[in-house]
């Protein structure tokens, strides 16, 4: 008896072959790009919303710890505001350091505009201006209340002066130009007093390094405060925290509305700080436009550009930001489920 003959398998019947026409599909169950970034925005909506609801529950809180985040913002630009007043008040550094060119006393009219245009034309000039001897007394006799007393005098005794605006300050520079007048025709004496202006410029250095110092205690100081208020929203959420990792929630997904909350205490602040220093400049500028009038001067205080109080809007929501990824990531081994 023989044995039957066992039919050959076709190759679509061996083991391991895929069947022919048969197209390998991924899953049905994994989600398209779309759907994960639509899915992210919802993530990031939701936290936003639930973020505002909270600081919504507590008004009072969420005021005072924005209103105190904003004085020590405020406190740093104000006085950096207040410098650059300082320094506008000061004039142009150009015509602080004029060099006045005293001519002989036989120099005429003549020669005072000739020489005048001659300096005009030099290239690290920006302005030379011709004062006459009769000018120079008249200017004299109002600004020294010795107006009778000079009238007495056989003849004018002050000469004609040319004043000489450099284009810039620089003393090594403005010394050599001093030096090149000086050997002008004409010209008796050359002189230069860069003493003030020396001094306000250390003065304004001084200041603008006590501001930085400043500013960088109270960014310390915001990020402690912003950081202890993040701790006590996690404390007060650490039950529902654990609940989420218990889950399988990821630690992104827990730190992301404490960030929100970081980043709106910080527009808070950075909105409070803004209004304060405008309404603070405002105020302080009816005394100073009094005082100036006292002394015969328009000057009056530059509120707050819109280019600096949007960098102060958005280095808060920043500091903010920081202060509260600082505080969850401490925290957030701790928020492990027991």
């Amino acid at each position: 008896m023989s044995a039957s003959k066992m039919p050959t398998p076709q190759p679509a019947e061996r083991v391991g072959a895929a069947p022919r026409n048969k197209v390998v599909d991924r899953p049905a169950d994994e989600p398209d790009f779309r759907t994960l970034f639509h899915a992210w925005l919802e993530s990031h909506r939701a936290s936003l919303i639930d973020s505002l609801q909270r600081l919504a529950r507590q008004p009072i809180g969420s005021f005072f710890t924005c209103l105190v985040m904003a004085v020590a913002l405020s406190l740093p630009m104000g006085l950096s505001l207040l410098l650059d007043n300082v320094e506008r008040l000061g004039g142009s550094w150009q015509r602080a350091a004029q060099i006045s060119l005293f001519l002989e006393m036989s120099a005429g009219e003549r020669d005072g505009q000739a020489l005048r245009e001659q300096i005009a034309a030099m290239d690290d000039v920006a302005e030379a201006e011709w004062i006459s001897r009769e000018q120079a007394l008249e200017e004299f006799q109002q600004l020294s209340g010795l107006g009778q007393a000079l009238k007495e005098l056989p003849e004018n005794p002050l000469p004609g002066v040319v004043l000489v605006t450099p284009k810039e300050v620089d003393k090594a520079k403005l010394e050599a130009l001093r030096q090149r007048l000086a050997e002008l025709p004409r010209v008796e004496q050359a002189q230069l007093d860069l003493v003030w202006v020396e001094r306000l410029t250390a003065i304004l250095k001084l200041g603008d390094r006590f501001v930085f110092g400043l500013s960088l205690l109270l960014i310390l100081a915001l990020l402690l405060v912003i950081g202890n208020t993040i701790r006590l929203h996690i404390e007060n959420r650490r039950a529902e925290i654990e609940v989420i990792k218990l889950v399988g929630g990821t630690d992104g997904y827990v730190r992301r509305p404490f960030l929100y909350m970081g980043a709106l205490y910080g527009f808070g602040a950075g909105v409070f700080a803004w209004l304060l220093l405008a309404f603070g400049l405002d105020w302080l500028n009816d005394a100073v436009v009094r005082l100036s009038g006292l002394y015969g001067s328009d000057f009056a205080l530059g509120g707050v550009p819109s280019s600096d109080g949007l960098s102060l809007l958005l280095g808060a929501v920043l500091l903010g930001y920081i202060g509260a990824w600082l505080a969850v990531a401490r925290h957030l081994n701790e928020l492990a489920p027991r």
